[in-house]
């Protein structure tokens, strides 16, 4: 390691999934000392972009925060911890009605805070954190933060699409600080006029059919849809357009009598934000994921852009599980921009 890798702060991303906050952190020059996540595949995508980054592929509840980071010298001192617990369990979509046993993952960042003692903590999650009903979640993480002499800045809900990513994609934010200032959310860098939109991000790639591929990118394959779903994206209008168009005969019979899900077959549009991309963002009937002015849905590569990739991202798995693990990854770019204002306190 470089003597100048040596001097960037030090940061340690738990729930790691494919690597998106580690590529943020990377791009702000912080050292990456460990990771963890238990996903195989995840787990597999992060290793193929981050190879000398030591990942605990591992359920969180079994790792012991001193082994993790037992190859650091005695004179480790960690900077900030990143802490991105699944957030199904606090989404309003989830059906386990309050009581999902994953709620807990989020407290593992306690754990490790208090064997670890990062100057700094960065959670990440659903805005439906801090809804009332899971006020029981937050009284027990900040009550456990302040026993070790943490104070909290937070929640903040804030919109990716606000911080250069082209997607509209709400997220809560909570910094817990041990050193003498408190982390400020940075101010939005992107004012709603000069947002990065889908045109910005997906529109120099190259067109595609429905089942066509681009040879030099394996990402950039369109799904192979029935002949009905291309009759249903025919009529659907270019650049924002939604099911609403359909000719009777092509109105899905669950459609007929219910007006919710008002997004699924929609096209995004062109010069605006993506809406929020989910892990069935390549699939049209689960939500606006059609492309803006081809009978198709959106690629994996153009829903990566769409998340703030890289273009030179790489993913395993199948198309299902790439699709999950960028519906899942939080926005490189959101995290990128929240980082300045750490390395300000450290």
């Amino acid at each position: 390691m470089s003597g100048r890798a040596r001097c960037w702060p030090t940061a340690i991303d738990l729930f790691s999934g494919c690597g998106a906050v580690t590529e943020a952190l990377k791009r702000r020059h912080f050292r990456v000392v460990a990771a963890v996540d238990q996903d195989p595949v995840a787990c597999r995508t992060f290793r193929v972009n981050h190879p000398t980054i030591e990942l605990w592929e591992s359920d969180i509840r079994q790792c012991d925060p001193n082994e993790v980071v037992a190859q650091e010298p005695d004179s480790f001192d960690l900077d900030l911890l990143v802490v991105c617990a699944p957030c199904q369990p606090f989404s309003s979509q989830n059906s386990y009605g309050g009581c999902d046993p994953r709620s807990d993952l989020i407290f593992q960042g306690i754990r490790f805070a208090r064997a670890l003692h990062p100057k700094v903590i960065l959670f990440e999650n659903v805005p439906g954190l801090a809804a009332q009903r899971h006020s029981r979640i937050i009284a027990k993480l900040e009550a456990g933060l302040a026993s070790l002499d943490y104070e909290v800045s937070g929640p903040h809900d804030l919109d990716a699409a606000d911080y250069g990513v082209p997607q509209r994609r709400r997220r809560f934010i909570l910094f817990a600080s041990r050193v003498d200032a408190q982390v400020s959310i940075p101010k939005a860098v992107t004012p709603p006029e000069q947002r990065t939109t889908v045109r910005d991000a997906i529109g120099s790639l190259p067109p595609l059919k429905a089942g066509q591929a681009v040879p030099s990118d394996a990402l950039h394959r369109a799904r192979n849809h029935s002949a009905l779903t291309l009759r249903r994206l025919s009529h659907i209008p270019n650049d924002g357009g939604s099911r609403s168009s359909l000719p009777d005969e092509l109105v899905l019979p669950c459609h007929r009598k219910h007006d919710g899900h008002p997004d699924v077959l929609g096209r995004m549009t062109w010069d605006d934000v993506a809406p929020t991309l989910t892990t069935g963002c390549t699939d049209v009937t689960k939500g606006r994921f059609a492309h803006p002015d081809q009978d198709r849905a959106i690629s994996a590569r153009e829903a990566a852009l769409l998340q703030s990739f890289p273009g030179s991202y790489a993913f395993v798995g199948s198309a299902t599980e790439i699709a999950r693990q960028i519906g899942n990854a939080v926005p490189p770019c959101f995290i990128k921009e929240l980082l300045p204002a750490v390395r300000a306190v450290l």
